[in-house]
């Protein structure tokens, strides 16, 4: 048996969370060779920042709606299957529509079909955690972002691929190899996973009810969160994050390539820095790290993302390094606080209600993130370094979200009940 704990971890994997964690390259691998690029293939096809953020915000409207949903879907069509329709659904035809975009519709069309991606994010988290162990929890999720984490070795591909053939050939090239992968990775997952005992016991007890019966229940369950200091603490670093990582993912390129002068074909020397950090990190810091109590860890990553965004947002023009600096320790900021961020959510939610708090939590988040893309947008179109410096100001409070979080765990020590149902 391997000795690493992560390896250990891997190679044992049954069941669910085999299904879930061995099929997540398939998604990872497309979706972080155009992440890059997104928003600088937007402003090759006319779009000006103003338009970015409106898509953004509009989109994530889509999202309240769909994360509002996610629950009652989950429960009524099962994890497994609501996970197979809705992958397709909100990955695969975005990707497709994406490919051929002229204009400003086709991305506004494509974001807020794609924002239907909260429902199988919800259905897809319950089918990972609902029968796992918990005491592997930080290791599964850990090797999620790993999934996710190694397509940036092999980004420069995507570099290459644009300086030989030019950026919007290229785009479009990959969304459609992506919605094909897409599709693979949700049939896979289908074939590879069974319906949780949970699912099977919520399919049995919402079969008779409407869907407003079922969003009826809601009250209770939003009553019961807004009693539990500790979800609050969780559900404000949920909004932290989101908020920050929406403004990085969308106005990133924007600031590399238009202000700092950084040649489009050279931003993808900076995925594979941030892959290799963070493979780093995940490998040789978290299996300790992720035994520790949570508090000091993610205190010490907030701390990593205000400096390097303040690193990114003094880097002169052309200057590589402070710009690889600045991705490098936002890399270690991100290895150590999101796995943690999302043990945090699995032990803090009623495992008996996983699907609706987690649909609750979800929705509330976006509905005060949404307007954050319109926002972030404004800031950027005055100034470029100024959606950065509001994610500062967020990672300060998210710190302070994570001291109260860790103050209020004592009393919110995880129980039996808490286990997968």
């Amino acid at each position: 048996m391997p000795k690493h704990s992560l390896i250990r971890t891997l190679v044992t994997l049954t069941g669910n969370p085999r299904g879930c964690v061995y099929t997540e390259p398939l998604w990872g691998i497309p979706y972080n060779l155009y992440t890059p690029y997104v928003s600088v293939f937007m402003v090759a096809l006319g779009l000006s920042d103003h338009d970015i953020g409106l898509i953004i915000s509009l989109s994530w409207g889509s999202q309240l709606i769909f994360a509002l949903l996610s629950g009652v879907i989950t429960d009524k069509f099962g994890r497994r299957r609501t996970t197979l329709l809705f992958d397709i659904f909100s990955w695969t035809v975005p990707a497709v529509i994406w490919a051929f975009s002229q204009n400003f519709w086709w991305f506004l069309i494509a974001g807020v079909v794609n924002g239907i991606w909260r429902v199988t994010h919800n259905s897809w988290t319950c089918l990972l955690v609902e029968d796992a162990d918990p005491e592997q929890l930080v290791d599964i999720y850990s090797w999620i972002y790993i999934a996710n984490t190694l397509v940036g070795l092999v980004a420069p591909v995507t570099g290459a691929l644009i300086a030989a053939y030019s950026l919007v050939p290229t785009m479009r090239g990959l969304y459609i190899f992506a919605a094909i992968m897409f599709t693979i990775k949700a049939t896979v997952t289908f074939i590879y996973t069974r319906e949780t005992r949970q699912g099977e016991l919520r399919l049995h007890e919402t079969r008779h009810q409407s869907v407003n019966q079922v969003l009826g229940g809601y009250l209770g369950v939003f009553g019961d969160v807004l009693r539990t200091p500790r979800t609050l603490a969780t559900a404000g670093i949920m909004l932290v994050l989101s908020i920050a990582w929406m403004i990085s993912g969308t106005f990133w390129a924007l600031i590399a390539t238009e202000k700092l002068k950084i040649a489009e074909e050279t931003l993808s020397i900076f995925p594979f820095i941030k892959s290799a950090v963070m493979m780093v990190i995940f490998f040789g810091v978290m299996p300790r790290v992720g035994r520790l109590p949570f508090k000091l860890p993610m205190i010490l990553g907030f701390v990593g993302f205000v400096l390097s965004q303040v690193l990114l947002i003094t880097a002169p023009e052309q200057g590589l390094v402070q710009l690889a600096l600045s991705v490098s320790l936002e890399a270690v900021a991100f290895a150590v606080v999101s796995p943690l961020v999302d043990r945090l959510v699995v032990l803090t939610v009623d495992a008996q209600e996983r699907a609706r708090v987690q649909s609750i939590l979800s929705f509330s988040v976006i509905l005060l993130t949404a307007p954050f893309g319109w926002i972030a947008g404004v800031l950027s179109a005055t100034n470029k370094d100024l959606p950065f410096i509001l994610n500062i100001v967020l990672f300060l409070i998210g710190a302070g979200l994570a001291y109260l979080a860790g103050q209020l765990a004592p009393a919110a020590r995880p129980t039996p009940e808490v286990t997968p149902a």
